[in-house]
């Protein structure tokens, strides 16, 4: 099995594969280990003080790769999948394109990252990572549920409605109190590294706990990893882009808290419009706005009755106000927070 020569993948895999037992582009570095005396072992973050991956000790390369693998989804960061450990337990490993810092600031910076992520319930647990000269991963806790992206598309792919108002509104109240916690950090700055400030955030990176609580993932990895075009991974030229890709195109990669809060406006309106309508964004929907407020159109992603469609228009004038194109004009997350707790309070 590990005997086989180095291949370069050619091309990233397609986005909506099943999670399933595949020929990951992980088994394509097979060979990292060859000519080793010794497995790999992963480095385990100093901040997770009980970690087994389904067998005895530290994981190691070897396990990652005999792990069963389904993509997840993928991005101009790198590629998400679902790790089967053969011993059952179940990860998730984000695979970097391409990385912006050596192995040794790598290493101090995901370690720091792992520390905070242990202080907030509603960020995504980082848990070991691999630097080799051909692959660079990160290990972190798998959530069943999948991501709010996972759960949105999929309903409207199946034509129902995949959540509720109620449940919407916990996943926006969650994971506006995971950025707050980010922002809040102090000192914003450490080593070159920007404390407060998440850089990635979007649907596909808001995991969804049973409770549908939300967790967000992918802090700091935006100042680990380099952004790579779609051309750059084998993407043919005149090809359409993957639905991630477009999705995508809507968010901001500006590294700034004002940055994170436009995003979390694309999410909030990705969250209660239909798909045609968040992909209309918000010039057509300020211009749409009475028909909205009169329920002349079908605008909402759920059942919408009076009182939910006046709850659902207090969240929409926030995510306008979160998508201002003036950077200076959007507002702070903790009001953010205080006006979706307001809605929030009065649903449960």
């Amino acid at each position: 099995m590990l005997s086989r020569a180095f291949t370069k993948p050619k091309r990233s895999p397609k986005h909506g594969d099943d999670v399933t037992r595949s020929a990951s582009i992980l088994h394509e570095y097979e060979d990292c280990i060859v000519g080793f005396m010794d497995d790999i072992p992963l480095v385990v973050c100093d901040a997770v003080k009980s970690y087994c991956p389904g067998a005895r000790g530290e994981p190691t390369l070897r396990e990652v790769l005999r792990a069963s693998v389904g993509v997840m989804g993928e991005s101009c960061l790198g590629i998400t999948e679902k790790l089967v450990f053969l011993g059952g337990a179940v990860r998730a490993l984000k695979r970097f394109r391409a990385v912006a810092v050596r192995k040794g600031e790598f290493g101090r910076r995901l370690q720091r990252m792992a520390q905070i992520s242990r202080r907030c319930d509603h960020l995504v647990p980082v848990l070991a990572y691999l630097y080799s000269k051909r692959i660079k991963f990160v290990l972190c806790v798998y959530y069943p549920m999948g991501s709010l992206h996972d759960l949105l598309s999929g309903g409207r792919d199946c034509g129902h409605t995949a959540l509720s108002w109620s449940q919407r509104l916990l996943i926006l109240f969650t994971a506006a109190k995971a950025i707050l916690f980010i922002h809040s950090l102090s000192p914003p700055k450490e080593k070159k590294m920007q404390m407060n400030v998440h850089g990635n955030i979007k649907s596909a990176n808001i995991m969804i706990n049973a409770d549908f609580t939300a967790c967000l993932s992918d802090y700091g990895f935006a100042q680990l990893a380099r952004r790579v075009d779609v051309s750059d991974t084998g993407q043919a030229q005149g090809t359409p882009l993957p639905p991630t890709a477009v999705a995508e195109s809507l968010y901001s990669d500006e590294m700034s808290q004002k940055g994170d809060i436009y995003n979390f406006g694309v999410v909030m309106l990705d969250i209660i419009c239909k798909k045609k309508a968040a992909q209309e964004y918000r010039k057509c929907i300020l211009r749409k706005k009475e028909k909205i407020v009169e329920g002349r159109i079908d605008f909402f992603d759920f059942s919408a009755e009076e009182k939910e469609r006046s709850e659902a228009m207090q969240v929409l004038e926030i995510a306008l106000q979160c998508t201002n194109e003036v950077a200076e004009e959007r507002p702070p997350i903790e009001q953010v927070l205080t006006a979706i707790s307001d809605v929030f309070e009065r649903v449960i």
